[in-house]
């Protein structure tokens, strides 16, 4: 007697159905900012370390925008084979975070990961910031957002305090990355 495979049309189906499912697809991002950067001596991320806070505005991929950041850097320059010269010192960026405000009132929270780092050129009165963030959620569209934004900026000095220290920057740049999980709906968040 012969046996029918009665697995075989359920596995079929089974995979029919998974396929089916649409996958969280990454969205690539591109948005660019410009503002200000502001030190925060008052506030300790992590011991040993001066904390910034970033406050930009901006448009790109995922619409029109504002961000308020704060990272801690270093207090004591560190080694580096990519910010090095007699006028350059390197900073580890070691912690920090962020909130995005969208224009329709979407809330987009990232945490800062390794990596990240501040280069100041004394001579070009610059400093160049690159921070990696992980995308850890949000409110509204940004719900069940997850992914990865690179910040690069450009900072400026526009006000010194007594000791010759930068107390308020100029801040230009952009964040780069993919966002997955997130609605296409665009009304206003609860709350806002």
């Amino acid at each position: 007697m012969k046996r029918s495979n009665t697995y075989l049309p359920m596995a079929a189906l089974i995979l029919t159905a998974a396929l089916a499912i649409p996958a969280a697809a990454q969205k690539p991002v591109k948005m660019r900012f410009s503002g200000t950067v502001e030190g925060q001596p008052t506030i300790k991320l992590q011991p040993d370390t001066n904390t910034d806070e970033e406050n930009v505005a901006g448009n790109g991929t995922l619409g029109p925008f504002t961000f308020r950041e704060l990272h801690a850097d270093t207090a004591s320059p560190q080694p580096s084979s990519t910010c090095s010269g007699p006028t350059k010192v390197f900073f580890p960026t070691v912690a920090g975070g962020g909130v995005f405000r969208f224009q329709e009132g979407s809330l987009l929270t990232v945490n800062l990961t390794e990596g990240s780092s501040l280069c100041i050129d004394f001579a070009a009165l610059l400093g160049h910031l690159t921070v990696t963030y992980q995308i850890t959620g949000g409110t509204g569209r940004f719900n069940a957002a997850s992914g990865a934004l690179t910040l690069t900026a450009t900072w400026s000095p526009v006000l010194f305090d007594a000791n010759n220290t930068a107390v308020l920057l100029t801040s230009t740049g952009e964040l780069e990355g993919t966002v997955s999980g997130v609605s296409e709906e665009q009304g206003q968040d609860e709350g806002q």
